[in-house]
């Protein structure tokens, strides 16, 4: 919601960045709030940010990493991040799960080192967090994964827990996702409602990197979206950079230009909502649930990671948890549709949609939660490609090894289906 060490981002250069916690009070229901002077004591704080340099320096001037300090007698958790920490999107939505722990693990410390560049960055990173005795360290990028294993390889008594990945050593080193692929579903339900209800049947989709993470996303909002609308197409847009406000911006603008009615984005940052609002369109965000704040907003898939990573730090406090690959669906409480969640209203846009596309969309929601309903059953067969081949036979679901790879997989892992195609209704090749 990242399976090889891809491009550095090289609009991501600011590097520093120090967080510290304490036990704080069992958080409200509504998400954390961003801490102020009074509360510094209370909640993690970081050092102000230094300002975006418009062109990225050359090595020598980059400044260092400013690795922050474990707590004796705490239980000490260090989190690395691609973007800030309050981006709107991926990154705040993680930087909110710690502070999570923060409020709910009274002997915990937690800290975190912001917009961190896939590669080297990282590896530096990881490994002077684990120097500095963190019990637990997250990398919340796809492309922090080669970094994390050769650092974990190092430090046997630290755990890594990387976000979205595909490789561990079952001993120390592991990696956690979760399905958005179902909210994604759901959005693509509403989305291909909103496009029959305005009269263009034309949807877009910023996806970030050619890798079977964003396959799998952008052709389970397809599947959606069909169900609402059977003649709705789909665009595709590659970002090849998970946060640029920029690009991202740029690209809905394209896809609207383009004649899309509706476009939604696999990237960090909340601009589709914001040029769909400029456009008098619809933009789906992603990641965070305050992402969804523009006029032009329909929904946003998000996630919720505080109390998987509650369990998972309590777990490998106690020396119970078993890294490996661990894949968590809507019931885990994790997962949430934006306007559909308990407390939640509908977006404007949203609740014009007729009564019975609604009503459908909560009764699956309902039934994702109870985990009657789960990844599996979105890529349930019959599925045809955009070629008119059929993928998924009738009767057949695809596995998690068809989800998170390309053609053959990996070995002793191979994929039947593998997540390679574009679903029909798709206008895109699937990438080489």
């Amino acid at each position: 919601m990242r399976k090889h060490t891809w491009s550095v981002m090289a609009f991501v250069i600011i590097l520093s960045m120090i967080l510290s916690a304490c036990a704080t009070p069992a958080p409200t229901a509504a998400p954390a709030a961003q801490p102020t002077a009074a509360s510094a004591a209370e909640q993690p704080t970081a050092a102000p940010a230094a300002e975006q340099p418009t062109a990225a320096p050359a090595a020598a001037e980059k400044p260092a990493l400013q690795i922050p300090d474990v707590v004796e007698g705490k239980f000490n958790i260090g989190m690395v991040l691609i973007g800030p920490h309050d981006d709107g999107g991926w990154s705040q939505a993680h930087y909110e799960g710690l502070e999570y722990i923060a409020k709910n693990m009274p002997d915990a410390h937690v800290a975190y080192v912001e917009n961190v560049p896939e590669g080297t960055d990282s590896e530096q990173a990881f490994r002077s967090l684990a120097r500095k005795g963190f019990d637990m360290i997250l990398g919340t990028s796809f492309g922090f994964g080669d970094a994390m294993e050769i650092v974990a390889e190092e430090f046997p008594d630290s755990m890594f827990i990387h976000l979205t990945g595909f490789k561990s050593n079952e001993t120390n080193f592991g990696n956690l996702m979760g399905a958005m692929e179902n909210m994604k579903y759901l959005a693509g339900m509403l989305a291909g409602a909103r496009a029959v209800k305005d009269g263009n049947p034309k949807l877009g989709y910023m996806a970030t990197f050619p890798i079977p993470e964003e396959l799998r996303l952008g052709n389970a909002f397809m599947l959606g979206a069909k169900k609402t609308c059977p003649e709705c197409t789909m665009d595709v847009r590659w970002l090849n950079t998970w946060h640029d406000p920029i690009i991202e911006k740029e690209s809905a603008a394209s896809l609207f230009d383009a004649g899309a009615q509706v476009v939604f984005t696999g990237a960090d940052t909340p601009a589709v909502a914001d040029v769909a609002t400029s456009k008098g369109k619809w933009g789906i965000t992603y990641d965070w649930v305050g992402s969804c704040k523009a006029d032009g907003c329909l929904t946003a898939p998000y996630w919720n990671w505080g109390p998987v990573y509650l369990k998972i730090a309590e777990q490998v406090k106690a020396g119970t948890y078993k890294p490996g690959w661990e894949y968590f669906d809507s019931d885990s409480g994790a997962l949430g549709l934006y306007g559909f969640m308990e407390g939640q209203e509908p977006t404007k846009g949203a609740a014009e949609l007729p009564p019975e596309v609604l009503q459908q969309v909560r009764d699956i929601l309902a039934k994702m939660n109870k985990g009657e309903f789960t990844r599996f059953d979105v890529f349930a067969g019959e599925i045809k490609d955009n070629t008119g081949k059929v993928i998924v036979p009738a009767g057949e679901k695809m596995q998690q090894a068809d989800l998170d790879q390309f053609p053959p997989g990996a070995e002793g892992n191979p994929c039947k289906f593998c997540m390679k195609w574009w679903a029909d209704g798709i206008t895109a090749e699937p990438p080489q």
